[in-house]
């Protein structure tokens, strides 16, 4: 930008630095300037030049496209000043017009997709695509790429539940090689407690805990955790139930690893006089049912509309059909008061748990005349997994359960329970636990499909006492966005869910809770490959 004052004083020009352009030309009437005037030039002067300048780089930077300042301005202002769009603006309206068009319209059979956004639009170039042509090809792919994403994830989900389902070869190995033991070790079959320890197993002023489980690696994990975690360890006694297949090799684990000063005693399940048929019929029945068998044996994809269902909702389905659920050892906790007659208290943990604080605690709890002390699971910090209520359980389509059950009340879990057998003695927990048992079977499986939870939270109805919830965490086996610290500060975690510490399917950061309380260094751990 350039000011140029004519020898006569007689005008003065702005004119841009190309010199072609004059921005702005000022004449002066008389040849003698008073000062007055002067200053009220250059005040005109200073208000102005800001303005120049801003004119002056637009032409600059437009220059390019070969247009005035004036006509770039208009271009560009005029239609907001009007109420106009421009270009893009409209362009983008129309296409979201075109776009609400074809979203109604059916897909020709026989389209031919392209692969790729790059395939995609080398179609259109070869093609000559209009509009109209491009959204909807457009839609389709979408509509494939979502579908073939959708039954990724399923299959996904499938896979997991096979995983979930099966014996890892390392804990398999490990069974196979302590039952080898139990056959040509001596030591391996010492009896458990010893003779002169055989009273505890009775007495109520030790702390006892059962555990009912035919996973050799995992019940070693409960137990010496536990044991780890007492401020008196040798107050603990474990009973731990097997199954008969099992027996030898859980035997001969702890017999030749022992957990001193606590006590183990290990009893399969045919070791008990009274788990007769007489006094289970009903689980003869669940494990004889052919409808049972199919439906946690079988094909788990066929009848299931997996368009009108979400991969939630499709993975809990999965979950619930966990051959473990129809299992006697699963079942077994119900029959606790007739198994264990001399004892007044006990604590039954599940076998996917780990215990990081001492539970002695637990035993000073006044249940106040209820039978089972349990967490509730429709509050807390995480919605996913603390938002249990019965409805989640169960079919309330149903005329016997919406007749009886409250679809918002709150359910309870399973895994770290305290039990008063002296009040749970005086009930009838066990006979309602049966009948419904025996109506859903009826119903052919319509009224709860969820192993044995759904039973006892009709069973135990009323006899339920609340414990603070930082007693028992849960979802660490399905919610892998857990909260790190709430797990380190928990009494006892719980892996309930698919995504068990000891798969190949659980989550890594989660591991290492569990993990911490293998013994690597022992010999059947190193041979059968079981690696931290």
């Amino acid at each position: 930008m350039q000011l140029h004052i004519s020898p006569s004083m007689r005008s003065i020009t702005i004119s841009s630095s190309n010199e072609f352009t004059d921005l702005m030309k000022i004449k002066l009437a008389a040849r003698h300037i008073s000062s007055r005037t002067l200053f009220h030039t250059i005040l005109i002067l200073a208000f102005l030049l800001p303005f120049v300048f801003i004119l002056t780089a637009l032409v600059t930077l437009e220059g390019v496209n070969k247009c005035s300042s004036i006509d770039c301005l208009g271009r560009r202002l005029g239609p907001r000043f009007l109420g106009r769009v421009d270009d893009s603006e409209r362009l983008a309206r129309d296409f979201y017009t075109i776009l609400n068009e074809v979203s109604t319209q059916e897909i020709p059979d026989g389209l031919k997709l392209p692969d790729s956004f790059n395939h995609l639009v080398s179609d259109m170039k070869n093609n000559h695509y209009d509009a109209k042509t491009f959204a909807l090809v457009l839609r389709a792919m979408m509509e494939k790429f979502e579908r073939d994403i959708r039954e990724s994830k399923f299959a996904e989900l499938m896979n997991k539940h096979f995983a979930a389902s099966s014996i890892p070869k390392g804990i398999h190995c490990l069974s196979l090689r302590l039952t080898d033991e139990y056959s040509s070790n001596a030591h391996a079959r010492r009896q458990l407690p010893s003779p002169e320890r055989l009273p505890v197993l009775s007495d109520n002023a030790f702390h006892h805990f059962i555990l009912a489980t035919d996973n050799i690696l995992a019940a070693s994990v409960v137990v010496s955790s536990a044991v780890q975690s007492s401020s008196k360890p040798e107050k603990i006694v474990f009973h731990i139930i097997t199954d008969k297949k099992t027996y030898a090799g859980m035997h001969s684990w702890f017999a030749l690893n022992s957990v001193g000063p606590a006590i183990v005693e290990v009893k399969g399940v045919h070791q008990f006089d009274w788990l007769t048929r007489e006094n289970v019929p009903v689980l003869e029945a669940v494990e004889s049912h052919n409808g049972v068998r199919d439906y946690y044996h079988g094909n788990h994809v066929a009848g299931a509309n997996l368009t009108e269902t979400t991969p939630r909702r499709f993975a809990s389905k999965l979950q619930s059909r966990s051959p473990k659920y129809i299992s006697l050892l699963n079942h077994l906790r119900i029959y606790i008061p007739e198994l264990f007659p001399n004892l007044d208290k006990v604590v039954f943990l599940d076998d996917d748990i780990v215990v990081q604080r001492d539970l002695a605690p637990l035993w000073d709890i006044d249940l106040g005349g209820k039978v089972n002390g349990a967490v509730e699971t429709c509050r807390g910090d995480d919605e996913w997994v603390m938002s249990k209520r019965l409805r989640n359980y169960f079919n309330f389509s149903h005329p016997l359960i919406a007749k009886h059950l409250d679809p918002e009340e709150c359910a309870w879990a399973y895994g770290m329970n305290v039990f008063d057998l002296q009040a749970w003695r005086k009930t009838d927990i066990r006979e309602t636990y049966h009948s419904w048992l025996r109506e859903n079977l009826k119903s052919n499986l319509t009224m709860w499909k969820l192993g044995t939870l759904p039973p006892a939270l009709i069973a135990f109805k009323g006899h339920v006492h609340i414990l603070d919830p930082s007693w028992h965490m849960l979802g660490l086996g399905y919610q892998k966005n857990t909260n790190i610290e709430n797990v380190r500060k928990a009494a006892v975690i719980h892996y309930n869910g698919q995504s068990k510490p000891w798969l190949e399917i659980g989550f890594e950061h989660l591991r290492p809770f569990w993990t911490k309380y293998v013994n690597y260094s022992n010999d059947f751990i190193k041979n059968c490959h079981i690696m931290e």
